[in-house]
């Protein structure tokens, strides 16, 4: 089974077409394609009544135009009906006979959603993990105790009926059984939200942000019922490494589930992954872990991002290469631990803490919208503050030159006398300006430690440092080594009076590597253009209706874009390394 981390969405951006294609040629490509607007999709998944078992065992939300055959087999998950069937009604107390429908609600990047609905009309959400969902015993576990150990502090996640980490049982899966909260996706609706609906979702989104990242934990990892954590030691599922128990002692700290610490044969590694009794083993522990997996699986590659491929003369990259940037930032590590220590206490957050995961409901007062729950707790970590600092991605504005992030945005003065699609750009743009200005404000006031983090500038560096130090080498090594370079520029900021910096770059590897960020940050703007006008989300993923228009778009522009390449070697180079046909993944995992 094979599942490429860049697949996830967690090698941004991903672009269309090789970096061969020069800047004008890409220009006027996307000038003769935008000409037929495409249907540019959300990854999030629809609501989709299932009729046959196969329906319900098998991906039906979307397709990939890359390795498409490969996605759909890794989200195909049989399981007993009638003993999931059986099993949710005992959790609530009822009988399979009281269940009128099971159908298919959602399906994301790790689980397939089902809605049961029972004679009265009462209704819960079974949720199973894809058999690529990893850690899986772990996540299930630690996600069903992060949702009772929110829920008892007054956060809004949905009820947990029951569950089982394990597919010993008559569903033949493991599940969720949770409460099905009434009430509209917000991700359904944001778009269409105005200024004054805007603001208050924000502020409720941060009053609860703050709320659970004021809770403090004796040590960092993941949440798990005390007893689940044994029960996974016991059976080797998780390393032998005591959990950290709460006051509450049905819950304890252990291993962390981040999928970074897991993802492809890092699974087999016996490292540490938690608990963290400080914030320099939270630091140390994901660099390790990759130099773990680099010196045991390592291997040359070309970039997994084939469009990149050209700015490394199509030359396969050394883990060696990665190996030394991960030993700098070891070095380092130890002076990345904020000063004023006892403010970074370790705490949680919503792993992804966007739209498609908070519901809402309108208030019978004021008919305004009520923040009534965040679902999605898979791959919850417990971390020190300043590494869980920051705006969530989808209502951050950052990289707007033109824009104080401190200034309250505006329309432009002569926003009326603009044509239409001028301002729509407009409105566009101070939409993403007002959430990032008013996350920012509300976290002032609702959290001030969170807020001196989310700030400060070297915070933000620690937290890039750290981030891609933890990530799977997929053959670049380019941005932590930009990351590092950048910490040894701006040193006595990072460390304060402390020693000298104990790695040091020479300037040509500085402009080098600088040459190449330049080239590579060009080549990602224009090309994600393509993406835009092809039609694909995140992932290459795009709805099924749309499916053969965009192939049939990125095949369009493959053929034009060839035609135009002169030189016959560079014309076969791009074709070999063409970034929408499919590919082996198998060497990057």
């Amino acid at each position: 089974m094979t599942l490429s981390f860049a697949r996830l969405g967690f090698n941004l951006p991903i672009v269309l077409v090789s970096v061969s294609l020069r800047s004008s040629l890409l220009r006027a490509l996307y000038s003769h394609f935008v000409a037929t607007p495409s249907h540019q999709c959300s990854r999030r998944a629809l609501s989709i009544t299932a009729n046959t078992p196969n329906d319900l065992f098998n991906y039906t939300s979307g397709r990939w135009i890359v390795n498409d055959t490969l996605r759909l087999a890794e989200r195909r998950r049989v399981f007993n009906v009638e003993g999931l069937r059986k099993l949710a009604a005992e959790s609530v107390n009822r009988s399979p006979n009281d269940i009128e429908r099971l159908e298919k609600l959602a399906e994301g990047g790790f689980n397939r959603i089902f809605l049961i609905t029972m004679r009265d009309g009462f209704r819960m959400v079974a949720r199973i993990p894809y058999p690529h969902t990893t850690p899986t015993y772990l996540a299930v576990a630690s996600e069903v105790a992060t949702l009772v150990y929110l829920r008892s502090a007054g956060l809004p996640t949905p009820e947990v009926y029951g569950y089982s980490p394990s597919p010993n049982n008559a569903a033949e899966t493991e599940y969720i059984f949770m409460e099905f909260i009434e009430g509209t996706n917000l991700g359904d609706i944001w778009s269409d939200l105005g200024e004054e609906e805007i603001i208050p979702i924000v502020h409720q989104i941060v009053d609860i942000d703050s709320k659970m990242m004021r809770r403090s934990f004796p040590a960092g990892g993941s949440l798990y019922f005390t007893e689940d954590l044994a029960k996974a030691t016991a059976t080797s599922v998780a390393p032998a490494r005591p959990g950290v128990v709460l006051k509450d002692e049905r819950f304890s700290v252990g291993p962390e589930t981040s999928l970074t610490l897991w993802y492809g044969r890092r699974s087999r590694l016996d490292v540490n992954r938690g608990p963290y009794s400080n914030a320099e083993a939270a630091l140390t522990a994901g660099a390790e872990k990759e130099q773990a997996y680099l010196r045991r699986f390592g291997r040359p590659l070309l970039p997994f991002q084939r469009e990149r491929r050209d700015a490394y003369g199509y030359q396969e990259q050394q883990p060696s290469d990665h190996i030394q940037n991960l030993d700098r930032y070891l070095r380092i590590v130890s002076m990345l631990i904020p000063k004023r220590s006892a403010f970074d206490y370790f705490c949680i957050r919503h792993p992804d803490l966007q739209p498609g995961n908070v519901i809402v409901s309108r208030s019978p007062d004021s008919n305004s919208y009520i923040v009534v729950g965040l679902i999605d707790w898979q791959h919850s970590s417990i971390l020190p503050l300043s590494l869980h600092a920051g705006i969530p991605r989808q209502l951050q504005n950052y990289g707007d030159s033109a824009w104080s992030l401190m200034t309250e945005p505006s329309l432009p003065e002569k926003f009326d006398n603009l044509d239409d699609s001028q301002r729509q750009r407009e409105l566009e743009l101070y939409r993403r300006r007002l959430v990032h200005y008013h996350y920012i404000k509300y976290t002032e006031e609702d959290n001030i430690l969170h807020y001196a983090f989310l700030m400060d500038h070297i915070s933000m560096l620690r937290r890039r440092l750290f981030n891609l130090a933890r990530a799977p080498w997929e053959g670049e090594t380019h941005a932590l080594k930009v990351a590092l370079m950048e910490a040894t520029k701006n040193w006595e900021s990072v460390a304060g009076e402390g020693p000298p910096c104990p790695i040091v770059f020479d300037n040509h590897d500085v402009r080098k590597t600088m040459e190449l960020d330049v080239k590579l940050r060009e080549m990602d703007e224009c090309l994600e253009e393509f993406r835009s006008a092809i039609g694909v989300g995140p992932e290459d993923w795009v709805p099924v209706e749309h499916y053969e228009e965009a192939l049939s778009r990125s095949e369009h522009i493959k053929v034009h874009g060839l035609a135009e390449i002169e030189d016959e070697q560079d014309r076969a180079m791009v074709a070999a390394h063409w970034a929408f046909d499919d590919m082996d993944e198998e060497p990057y995992m």
